[in-house]
């Protein structure tokens, strides 16, 4: 099997080849210094090893507006590529000042350490509140990511990448930190003939594995005779009251070690870029970055990127959703750039009180199932009881309870 192509027809590998790096940082040592965070950082490992193809480094304006008035970049050739979320630098007025007649300029972490050069540097402004209502639909300060904008500086830098060597963070998961390239080298050694990803930030219940598994038969009795699950948890950036990473992969892996999910047809591998919670415009980038990296299919649920709303409340007088739950869903079935990965929407699935299991949700016995929140479940860990059996695997709950106890 060819695996689909990725977008612009190859992949972009921003990383300095290994023979050159000491030129290179010899270099980029004499050159003016920007110091940027440790969230610039994601984003350089997202650009550098071409989740984001064909996007060379980070935004210039015209690439900047395209993403954020269409949602899309137009190449060369007059083809069309998803490009739904801005991947942009921002920097202050004085560092824009003191850097702007700089043909090349050193990217580097407060640390000293030296992370990337950018060449060409392009400047322009950053119209905060403009980017924000176009990418969220709200300019509401309580949203993380909003916040986190705001408060960024006035001008946005855009230029193209070389990246001084492969991004690392030596906290014990970068050997899940596979790239595009190493994915799809994966899935040709596996001689899959379907790729299906699945995007979350969560623990991993049975009701998931449900989905993940009725796919892959799903995908058996339409003629495909290899399917592999990209399980593919979001590794950057993620508001305070979230999972983190190193929790949520010990609890994927107990998982697959108790055989909910296959190891034998499960490729864990982690997604390096931030969250953002846009919701419907978020959700193409999740897809987007995955068909880079050879996914041909990929599930979608209900609220794809989305979180409560900061303020407004429901009729049960609970945070209301930030965004239509159903919009995400759709939006990604018709999105312009897309149309070459098919999407699979996902039943909605609760837990069978009857059969004691996860089980796909019917309308017609309502009062048979529940719906276990993830407020519910983390109420369940903090105070030390079980959620219902069939919920979720021990192995993989127990790492669950373990962190909330501790908190």
């Amino acid at each position: 099997m060819s695996l689909i192509i990725p977008d612009g027809g190859k992949l972009t590998n921003l990383v300095v080849p290994e023979d050159l790096q000491p030129a290179k940082r010899a270099e980029a040592a004499r050159l003016p210094h920007l110091t940027i965070t440790d969230y610039d950082l994601q984003w350089i490992h997202v650009l550098a090893e071409g989740w984001a193809s064909p996007l060379t480094g980070f935004m210039r304006e015209e690439q900047y507006l395209q993403t954020l008035h269409f949602n899309c970049l137009r190449l060369e050739d007059g083809s069309v590529v998803n490009m739904s979320v801005p991947i942009v630098l921002a920097i202050t007025d004085s560092d824009a000042e003191r850097l702007g007649n700089s043909d090349a300029i050193t990217l580097s972490l407060g640390d000293g350490k030296d992370i990337a050069i950018l060449r060409n540097p392009e400047f322009y402004s950053h119209q905060k509140e403009e980017r924000v209502a176009r990418s969220f639909g709200t300019t509401h300060i309580g949203q993380p990511t909003i916040e986190r904008i705001m408060a960024m500086g006035d001008t946005l830098v855009g230029g193209d990448l070389e990246v001084l060597e492969p991004i690392r963070y030596g906290d014990g998961l970068d050997d899940f930190r596979l790239s595009p390239a190493q994915l799809r080298s994966e899935f040709e050694r596996r001689q899959t003939d379907a790729i299906y990803a699945f995007q979350l930030r969560n623990p991993v219940h049975n009701g998931h594995a449900l989905l993940m598994n009725d796919t892959k038969q799903r995908l058996i009795r339409e003629g495909y005779h290899n399917p592999v699950l990209l399980l593919h948890p979001l590794g950057g950036w993620t508001k305070q009251d979230d999972v983190p990473l190193s929790v949520r992969m010990r609890q994927h892996e107990a998982v697959m070690e108790e055989g909910i999910l296959d190891p034998e047809s499960t490729v864990l591998a982690i997604f390096p870029s931030p969250m953002l919670y846009a919701g419907p415009t978020e959700v193409q980038w999740h897809a987007k970055a995955r068909l880079n990296a050879g996914a041909n299919f990929y599930i979608v649920g209900r609220d794809p990127a989305g979180m409560k709303h900061p303020e407004r409340l429901n009729a049960d007088g609970e945070a209301d959703d930030l965004y239509h739950p159903e919009h995400g869903k759709a939006v990604l079935q018709m999105a312009p750039g897309l149309e070459r990965l098919k999407i699979i929407p996902f039943r909605v699935a609760a837990y069978d009180k009857v059969a004691g299991e996860m089980s796909f949700f019917d309308p017609a016995r309502a009062d048979d199932f529940e719906f276990i929140s993830g407020s519910k479940m983390r109420d369940f860990a903090r105070n030390g009881e079980t959620p219902p059996p069939g919920f979720m695997g021990e192995a993989a709950w127990k790492v669950i309870a373990d962190f909330y106890r501790n908190m």
